[in-house]
């Protein structure tokens, strides 16, 4: 009965030996993965903050036509406004149309 007991000791011994070093491999692979995830980020997150600042100086570039010609042409300014409010509450109205 004892060396039943004693063989069962081992053998459960044995198993937790084994899930230990399941555990250290699965955890050395989730933690390169998690590197690996982490430097795709930074990288995709570096080229999107690249992106937004090119977008923003051509927005000012335009933005700094558009007064100039808004200077120029005050009539016309005025008229493009009000198609620009018209055209955004068509596609208020529309949006809310759809709910």
């Amino acid at each position: 009965m004892a060396q039943v007991a004693h063989e069962m000791r081992a053998g459960v011994e044995d198993q937790i030996a084994e899930l230990k070093k399941e555990v250290a491999r699965l955890s050395r692979s989730l933690s390169a993965r998690a590197n690996e995830t982490a430097g795709d980020a930074g990288e995709a997150l570096e080229a999107g903050t690249k992106r937004t600042l090119q977008v923003v100086r051509q927005m000012r570039d335009q933005a700094h036509v558009a007064a100039d010609a808004a200077r120029a042409r005050p009539g016309t300014s005025a008229l493009a406004a009000i198609g620009l409010v018209g055209l955004a509450a068509g596609l208020i109205y529309a949006a809310s149309a759809r709910r």
